[in-house]
């Protein structure tokens, strides 16, 4: 998954300079320092560091460096303190399909996509994993955000959770198997292999309680800054982007340490 950083805000070649002139403290007081002097100041200042970029723009990039350093330590805590939150939200949502061990004393969530290719590639770890491990519980949280053929997936597995769950896994696997489109027609022919009421999916497919279930996925992902699949979380760590089954054991003995 790519990760994209905010770009710098537009800013003048004076704002520029005494932001990079006082780039170790807080940005309002850099701003405070600018507005305090007059014109003639200003002028100077500007025509000094116009000159020192010129011959040292090296500065420019390491500012830059910085910013971002600073924005990903941002993200990084307002992530943390989201998923202190969302916390029950995410590993004890009665809405949410699980798979593994119900009483598992580790729980990874996985936001993923059935359009997603990484969620696919992933998904033998995720089989691999809970056939090796017996105490893990696994929820799986539809973030449907490739297009609608995605979200008519999402519903088809909710509406399939809902209606018998012990049915969930093998249509989840079945789905995760498919390439190309996925229509409703396919979908429902799927879910026909795997044991379940067309008819009846495709009306709890329409349900609020889908569409509530989607929704509230989607909120918490903004809160904690995934824009991508798949995401995993493994006790107290967020984890972007796909990973091999050796990163997801580490992650999953180290929760179970903590």
């Amino acid at each position: 998954m790519t990760l994209r950083f905010a770009a710098l805000p537009a800013m003048s070649l004076f704002t520029a300079l005494v932001v990079g002139t006082f780039i170790a403290a807080p940005a309002a007081q850099a701003q405070d320092k600018a507005a305090a002097m007059d014109p003639q100041q200003r002028g100077a200042i500007e025509t000094v560091v116009r000159e020192y970029l010129l011959a040292n723009p090296e500065v420019i990039v390491d500012a830059i460096r910085i910013y971002r350093e600073r924005e990903q330590q941002a993200q990084a805590a307002q992530a943390q303190q989201a998923l202190s939150a969302h916390k029950d939200g995410l590993t004890n949502d009665p809405n949410a399909p699980v798979a593994g061990n119900p009483k598992g004393d580790v729980t990874v969530v996985e936001f993923f996509d059935y359009h997603c290719g990484y969620c696919k590639r992933v998904f033998p770890v995720l089989q691999e994993l809970l056939e090796t491990d017996k105490n893990l519980r696994w929820v799986f949280k539809e973030f449907p955000i490739l297009g609608p053929e995605s979200v008519t997936a999402s519903r088809a597995a909710l509406a399939a959770w809902k209606l018998d769950p012990a049915k969930y896994l093998a249509f989840h696997a079945a789905l995760m198997a498919t390439t190309g489109g996925l229509p409703e027609d396919r979908i429902l022919k799927i879910a026909k292999t795997a044991g379940y009421d067309a008819d009846k999916l495709k009306k709890e497919m329409a349900s609020d309680a889908v569409t509530e279930e989607i929704n509230r996925n989607h909120q918490i992902a903004e809160s904690l800054g995934i824009r991508g699949t798949p995401a995993f979380i493994v006790g107290d760590e967020l984890v972007p982007g796909a990973v091999d089954a050796d990163t997801l054991r580490q992650l999953i003995a180290k929760a179970r340490k903590g």
